[in-house]
């Protein structure tokens, strides 16, 4: 098991160092779309390809923080039944989920995704739309998220095992670490100096 919660903790690492990454796509999507909004109500002027890069920059960080979300147990869940049960029991139901239906969702995808992605690259698949982007980056995203997500199923899955046998405190546990937008506000300190 030692060697299970070493592999998951280099899937954690990984995970943070992609989600941290991801969070800037947001930033630059959102300035994309202000330089866009004005530059359409201002000079009467658009583009598609600015447009299409919003969507991408902001499917990319969908796909990158999925894991993120995962590892920081910030997913969404219902627990109007399994708030009322043991701890222990809530974990087996995490288990079972992850067991059942998380990670064979993350394979279907693959499974579907990968040859699609590939063909887009193969192709050199170019937006329909007039001064569109090339798709295959967009496209190549999807297997990539899932994969990233099916790790970290995998790295929680460990913890929750390693968690039923006594070996390591509860993952699920809730500490006081920033949250994204204070860590994006400390990263751009650090760009201009004043931290």
């Amino acid at each position: 098991m030692n060697a299970l919660l070493g592999l998951s903790r280099f899937i954690d690492a990984t995970t943070e160092r992609v989600g941290k990454s991801a969070m800037w796509l947001l930033l630059f999507a959102v300035l994309i779309s202000t330089v866009n909004a004005i530059v359409r109500k201002a000079f009467n002027y658009s583009s598609n390809g600015l447009l299409e890069i919003q969507w991408y920059l902001f499917g990319a960080a969908f796909l990158l923080g999925a894991s993120y979300t995962l590892l920081h147990n910030e997913h969404v869940r219902i627990d109007v039944v399994a708030g009322k049960f043991t701890k222990r029991t809530q974990t087996w139901i995490e288990v079972f989920g992850t067991l059942f239906f998380l990670m064979p969702l993350c394979a279907m995808v693959l499974w579907i995704s990968i040859p699609w992605a590939m063909n887009s690259v193969n192709s050199q698949e170019m937006s329909v739309n007039a001064g569109g982007l090339i798709l295959w980056p967009a496209k190549v995203m999807i297997p990539i998220g899932f994969a990233l997500l099916a790790f970290q199923a995998f790295s929680e899955l460990i913890k929750r095992l390693a968690f039923l046998q006594g070996l390591i405190p509860d993952p699920t546990e809730k500490h006081e670490f920033p949250t994204a937008e204070e860590n994006l506000i400390e990263e751009i300190k650090k760009l201009r100096g004043e931290a």
